[in-house]
């Protein structure tokens, strides 16, 4: 089974938590009745944390779909949801619009509580985002949120968050063997507040995988956003040749221990400190027998030595987290839709 983790309030969730994005649209065409099946898979597999958004179009609604079909299977199920409100709406979000989306969050989950809410921003030249945090904490204090988390904020807005006395539970943020961003600051800073890392990205979109071990770089049109996203990534880290040199070393790794690239890539980041659960994204349950493997697998330090030295000559993503895609002007901005909640 999937080790679990405890959150700070004694809250237990799965060390590998089953993401949601994938089912948003953009990654193919998704059968529904298959995906209740395999969110009960996923459950009896050990990973019972679910990750979903205001803005994945669909996603809580088959989550609380879900949850109906399979009563037995949502009572050990946890769901961590976002709170996304659109650009256009920083500068005029109140009270009862933040309400009106936790209350819409609750009635397609089918819940009077959510498990946790993780507040992201999109624009910090809009100043709004401590008070709106301090209103979601309110809605905690009412019952409707049991915890309060973030996602994607960098250390001096979430500083600013935690001074002023809200009660962050969990920060969700891109991390993986291509992308440390994570360790500019945010993971001293989450350790030092007893704020537990939740990472996406592990993969990076499949690429770190065996699937592009050996491959040519891809060209555009890539086939989904997930690939357009983090080839930036790639770009950044060091260029395919670095990336195929990763790849290299993650299978050599990868056969010591009977296993694939991407659970050794996921492994690797649950094993950094701070980090209390890696998501994964998954349309299906096809990879669910290597999605368990991130569990059992052990690194040893000479399998940490390797990885190490090759990411010695990484040169990016440099920066802290989010900063590059909140730049609506450069590379990984212009890919970003800042306007969900509306189109949802």
């Amino acid at each position: 089974m999937i080790p679990r983790t405890t959150l700070r309030d004694g809250f237990e969730l799965s060390q590998v938590i089953k993401g949601g994005w994938h089912l948003a649209g953009g990654h193919g065409a998704i059968d529904r009745l298959a995906a209740l099946r395999d969110m009960a898979l996923f459950v009896d597999a050990g990973i019972t944390s679910f990750d979903c958004a205001n803005i994945y179009t669909g996603v809580e609604q088959l989550i609380g779909d879900f949850r109906r079909a399979y009563p037995d299977h949502a009572r050990r199920t946890q769901v961590f949801t976002k709170f996304v409100p659109d650009l256009g709406d920083l500068s005029t979000i109140d009270r009862s619009s933040i309400e009106r989306i936790i209350d819409t969050s609750m009635k397609r989950l089918g819940v009077e509580c959510l498990d946790a809410v993780q507040f992201h921003w999109w624009d910090y030249t809009i100043p709004r985002y401590v008070e709106t945090a301090l209103e979601l904490e309110r809605l905690r204090q009412a019952g409707k949120i049991a915890r309060v988390s973030v996602t994607n904020f960098d250390v001096p807005r979430l500083k600013e968050l935690v001074h002023a006395g809200i009660p962050i539970a969990t920060h969700q943020l891109q991390y993986s063997l291509l992308d440390t961003r994570p360790e500019s600051g945010m993971v001293e800073f989450c350790c030092a507040h007893d704020i537990d890392l939740l990472c996406y990205g592990t993969v990076a979109g499949g690429f770190l995988s065996d699937r592009w071990l050996g491959r040519p770089e891809p060209q555009e049109p890539l086939a989904n956003r997930s690939l357009v996203k983090y080839k930036l990534i790639i770009e950044d880290f060091g260029g395919w040749p670095l990336f195929q040199a990763l790849l290299e070393t993650l299978r050599r790794i990868a056969d010591k221990h009977h296993t694939d690239i991407a659970t050794v890539a996921s492994r690797a980041v649950l094993d950094r400190p701070g980090v209390a659960a890696v998501i994964v994204g998954a349309t299906n349950a096809t990879h669910l027998e290597a999605h368990r493997m991130i569990g059992s697998l052990s690194l040893d330090q000479s399998d940490r030595d390797a990885l190490a030295t090759i990411m010695a000559e990484r040169t990016g993503p440099l920066g802290d987290i989010y900063t590059l895609e909140r730049d609506r002007t450069g590379r990984h901005g212009r890919i970003m839709r800042y306007e969900l909640t509306k189109a949802e």
